[in-house]
């Protein structure tokens, strides 16, 4: 007789659980190791809820092209520039008036480093802009 003891007592329908305690182990284990990576905090600024907005009557300035080309050259506006200037350009931008700031269009070619890109956007960072956007 298949599955039976040698005492003659019938069939063993016992289930080995064995298997499925070392899987929810292991998966316990994973679970306990992932949970804290999940929790890091990440900073955004995110706009706030403003229940009487001022009357929109200042015509915003005009946006600022900045083009990054695949040899990595660098134009505001159609004209060349360092990227070490770029913080300069944009402080001035920010500081001609600090609540109603330009909006820096940015439109990167594929082929281009992004080491650059990360130089531009650190300097808009650093110069405190808040209207950033990317053209495709």
């Amino acid at each position: 007789m298949a599955f039976s003891s040698g005492s003659g007592r019938g069939p063993m329908a016992d289930i080995n659980v064995t298997p499925l305690v070392d899987v929810m182990l292991v998966l316990l284990i994973i679970f306990i190791v992932t949970a804290p990576i999940m929790t890091y905090p990440i900073s955004v600024d995110l706009p706030q809820r403003v229940i009487n907005p001022p009357p929109e009557t200042v015509e915003p300035p005009p946006p600022i092209e900045l083009r990054i080309d695949a040899s990595n050259q660098v134009y505001w506006n159609n004209s060349p520039v360092a990227v070490s200037e770029l913080q300069q350009r944009m402080e001035e931008e920010v500081q001609r008036d600090p609540t109603n700031q330009p909006q820096l269009k940015i439109d990167a070619n594929p082929d281009s480093e992004y080491e650059v890109m990360a130089r531009v956007l650190a300097a808009a960072k650093n110069a405190q802009m808040k209207k950033i956007g990317f053209v495709q």
